[in-house]
């Protein structure tokens, strides 16, 4: 059987024990309670952090729905332009021939009227060359006519007489023959075509002297051409004139 000694040794002993225990059970409390609140501090923070994170994620997932709507309505826009695009390809081409047929057709009016002017200037040098020749010839009749009546003036009152002088040596010369063609019953149609063409300064024209002559046209034709076979006269049949030689 213990003895009080002994009772109150255990006794003490129990209550150290009990010290101890109660100090441990303190210190793990503590530590306990420090490492609640510190995973109650994290718990927060995670949440916390949570809770940006879900916020960041709605804004997201909001900016992603905007997004997605705004790349459905961008698709759309680009078909509509793809749409528009092969609207216009398919115009340009189309006005792309409807140019190039314009083109050829208005090629042909600028060839025609180049060809036109390249005519109208060959024309005008044509024109140009005519209007030569005739103010070349105009001028030639000119010189012409005025040789005419030089030539007329030539044979003025002093010739004459100094013809009239050699007709009358002729016929002293050849008496017998003028005396048969004064006194001849017969007209003899040479001497009065040569009358005629003298009369007129030695120039006559072959249809005046038709009319002027009291033979009938052929026979003074006749004459005439005869008259120039024989080197008396020259007959131009081109002009109808006729000149003493």
């Amino acid at each position: 059987m213990s003895t009080p000694k002994e009772i109150l040794n255990l006794i003490e002993q129990f209550e150290n024990v009990i010290d101890t225990f109660q100090q441990s059970l303190k210190k793990n409390l503590d530590e306990v309670i420090q490492n609640v609140s510190a995973i109650w501090k994290n718990m927060k923070t995670e949440q916390e952090e949570m809770k940006k994170l879900e916020e960041t994620i709605r804004e997201q997932n909001s900016e992603l729905t905007e997004l997605k709507t705004k790349s459905t309505e961008l698709d759309n826009k680009i078909s509509d332009l793809r749409t528009k695009k092969e609207d216009l390809n398919s115009k340009i081409l189309d006005l792309k021939g409807t140019l190039e047929r314009n083109t050829n057709e208005l090629k042909k009016p600028e060839f025609e009227l180049q060809t036109l002017e390249s005519n109208l200037n060959s024309v005008n040098e044509k024109i140009q060359e005519k209007e030569q020749q005739k103010a070349e010839l105009d001028q030639n009749k000119v010189d012409n006519e005025q040789k005419e009546k030089d030539l007329k003036a030539s044979f003025s009152e002093a010739k004459l007489n100094d013809l009239e002088k050699q007709l009358k040596d002729l016929r002293s010369q050849h008496f017998f023959s003028s005396f048969l063609i004064e006194h001849s019953d017969e007209e003899i149609p040479e001497v009065d075509i040569l009358a005629s063409i003298m009369a007129q300064g030695g120039t006559a024209n072959l249809d005046d002297m038709k009319k002027e002559l009291d033979i009938p046209p052929i026979m003074a034709v006749r004459t005439i051409k005869q008259l120039a076979v024989k080197g008396i006269i020259n007959l131009n049949e081109d002009t109808n004139q006729i000149t003493m030689l």
